[in-house]
């Protein structure tokens, strides 16, 4: 009886232990993220979504945890048992530790953009930042699986396993070259989208022209660009194409863009109440970034006389708006004041005369019906 009586007193003891560990991490837990989404709540310096990204990977670490301090209070347990369990202890705290790297990463990615907001009125240095740590954000991650995965190799006491893991890597490092060599466009967006973190020729947020679509960077993948078409669609694009080709980027070093409207009117209007009529439509307007604001007669033709009407604005689509409203109330103001002068074409008549013999120098008489 005393033997069973100790062998079910040293299971107690370590099933409370246990039980208490366990009790105690998640008490430590459940205050460490309470006050952490308290924090992120008010909008304060710790708003870097530690409860999203490490919530759950410092969950399994403080379970895990004490799970291996109460491994060796167990009585009579087998050896090779207790080896067992505590080798997949360990692997499975090795795993948890990669996800909790992962998960630094993200809070990581997150404390620095924090300081760079892309609504921002000139948000340049913002969209530069986004997209490197897009980027960087994807290499980073790959770097932690490969190490995690080497260190899950390395938890193991025989050397055969390390052996066969070397062998592994090996392989899966000559299997990594042939695939490249044959996919050679993935590998083409691979290097691609290194040279595009380093060169930037497009960023987060930058508004493109590719291929006669208007839109907005959107997402910049490791293999793939998605472009936000104005009217909601989605342009996908292959990195190497950025690299390959020519494209139009209206925000790379700035968001402000000069726009034109044009009007084609008759020779008779007086142009200089045209643009005095201009200054009174855009300088009141807040889509006008006060800088360039002009008329100018840009061209000629027989019959009309073409107007450039001139404006800035801070971004692409403050632009198209004044451009529109520029064009409403120019046309608006002609109709009102100078409603003759939009293009007309001119017909000059020839005189009434009768039709003329070839051989005589006197007219020929109209026939005429007399009454019988």
């Amino acid at each position: 009886m005393t033997p069973n009586f100790h062998f079910r007193h040293g299971w107690f003891f370590a099933i409370f232990l246990f039980c208490g560990a366990l009790v105690l991490a998640n008490l430590i837990h459940y205050i460490l993220f309470r006050v952490i989404r308290r924090k992120e709540a008010q909008a304060t310096t710790l708003g870097w979504g530690l409860q999203k990204h490490l919530g759950g990977p410092a969950r399994a670490i403080f379970f895990l945890t004490c799970a291996l301090i109460a491994l060796p209070a167990i009585p009579d347990i087998p050896d090779h048992l207790e080896d067992i369990i505590r080798q997949g202890l360990i692997i499975a705290m090795v795993a948890a530790l990669g996800w909790f790297a992962v998960g630094c990463i993200y809070v990581f990615q997150n404390a620095i953009l924090r300081r760079y907001d892309l609504q921002a009125e000139n948000n340049v240095q913002a969209r530069r930042v986004h997209t490197q740590f897009q980027l960087f954000r994807r290499m980073a991650i790959t770097f932690v699986i490969i190490v995690d995965a080497g260190a899950l190799l390395w938890t193991f006491n025989d050397p055969r396993i390390w052996h066969y893991g070397s062998g592994l890597l090996a392989s899966a490092g000559i299997a990594s070259l042939i695939l490249a060599t044959a996919a050679k466009s993935t590998a083409a967006n691979f290097l691609a989208g290194l040279q595009i973190a380093i060169t930037e020729p497009i960023r987060i947020d930058d508004v493109v022209v590719i291929q006669g679509e208007w839109g907005r960077i959107e997402e910049i993948n490791s293999a793939y660009v998605v472009v936000r078409i104005w009217d909601l669609r989605r342009l996908i694009v292959p990195l190497s194409f950025f690299i390959e080709n020519s494209f139009q980027n209206w925000t790379r070093e700035s968001a402000d863009i000069m726009g034109t409207a044009f009007l084609y009117v008759d020779y008779s209007i007086p142009v200089e109440a045209l643009r005095e009529q201009l200054n009174k439509i855009v300088h009141p307007s807040p889509l006008w970034n006060k800088q360039v604001c002009g008329l100018q007669v840009t061209n000629l033709t027989d019959h009309t006389m073409e107007l450039r009407c001139l404006v800035s604005s801070r971004n692409s689509s403050e632009n198209f708006d004044l451009r529109c409203i520029v064009r409403e109330q120019m046309i608006a103001f002609i109709q009102q004041n100078y409603p003759a002068a939009f293009p007309t074409t001119r017909f000059t008549a020839l005189p009434d005369t009768p039709p003329r013999d070839p051989c005589s120098t006197t007219p020929f008489a109209p026939k005429t019906n007399l009454p019988s």
